[in-house]
């Protein structure tokens, strides 16, 4: 048990040095990987450099975002999702 905690507290504090800029940019590498995988899944063509060479574009058919047929639970979590990235700061 006293190993358990050492290690929680040891892990607490890794946290606590991370500087609030490298978690925020993790945070928003997460997030857009989120947010272009399901336009990815849905047939987005990436225009950028970073989501073809991510994603690629084999198989896309939508050049323009708004036309990519998403669920209306998709359209909700990449509102959510846009919503973090903002308030993150994340370009």
């Amino acid at each position: 048990m006293r190993q358990v905690a050492s290690g929680m507290l040891i892990a607490a504090a890794m946290i606590a040095i991370v500087p609030q800029p490298a978690r925020a940019q993790g945070a928003c590498e997460r997030l857009w990987v989120e947010r272009n995988s399901i336009y990815k899944e849905n047939g987005y063509c990436f225009n950028t450099p970073r989501g073809v060479r991510y994603f690629g574009n084999a198989g896309c058919r939508y050049d323009d975002v708004r036309d990519v047929p998403l669920s209306g639970w998709q359209r909700e979590r990449i509102a959510d999702i846009l919503t973090q990235e903002r308030a993150l700061g994340c370009r």
